[in-house]
């Protein structure tokens, strides 16, 4: 299971009607790359995959591959907003090592 904080379901659903998505997957995901080994995605999409494990959490409906959710299984999603940055955070219990910015990890 993941986790979406109030905070990130409000910013989710802020952006896709900036972007007039009303119908569209918030698509969590985590490709190789960044300065630990993964990196965190986020997308928007309109179209779930066959295998997808598709969940609904604040009114969010959140589509994650089964790959990226062996390395996501736990995660919780935040939204923060202060003086040291603005933008998603994401808290995985799987991550043995991050990186300082928080976008990469290793597992």
């Amino acid at each position: 299971m993941i986790t979406l904080t109030e905070s990130a379901a409000n910013e989710v659903k802020r952006l896709m009607q900036a972007q007039n998505l009303t119908d569209a997957n918030l698509r969590m995901g985590v490709k190789g790359g960044g300065c630990s080994g993964m990196s965190y995605t986020l997308n928007f999409e309109s179209e779930t995959r066959e295998q997808d494990q598709v969940f609904e959490v604040h009114g969010v409906k959140v589509a994650i591959d089964p790959k990226s959710l062996l390395y996501l299984e736990g995660t919780t999603l935040d939204f923060v907003n202060g003086l040291e940055g603005t933008g998603f955070k994401f808290v995985n219990p799987n991550a043995t090592k991050s990186c300082g910015c928080g976008s990469s990890f290793s597992a």
